[in-house]
């Protein structure tokens, strides 16, 4: 099918360098103590009910599976709002 390394799908259009920058800045942010505790726990949650979590995104703040849309979008209300808010996981 698509060779992953070559085939490199972003919104945004960036430069090489700036890619490269914007990978190193995604990942570290990944690796956060608190975004590993919410993919853990979002993870535990999947395998209890496969079935709800289907194409669905869980929603640390409500507890529930939700669009990913409605998820990343904070229920309508945009991000700025929850920036900086820890949910318990």
């Amino acid at each position: 099918m698509y060779d992953l390394l070559t085939y490199n799908v972003m919104a945004q259009n960036l430069s090489p360098q700036a890619r490269r920058d914007k990978a190193a800045r995604d990942l570290a942010f990944a690796k956060t103590p608190a975004r590993r505790a919410k993919k853990a726990h979002a993870q535990r949650e999947a395998r209890a009910n496969p079935s709800a979590a289907e194409g669905k995104d869980y929603d640390h703040k409500d507890g529930r599976w939700e669009s990913p849309a409605q998820n990343r979008g904070n229920d309508g209300l945009g991000t700025k709002k929850e920036s900086g808010n820890n949910y318990k996981t």
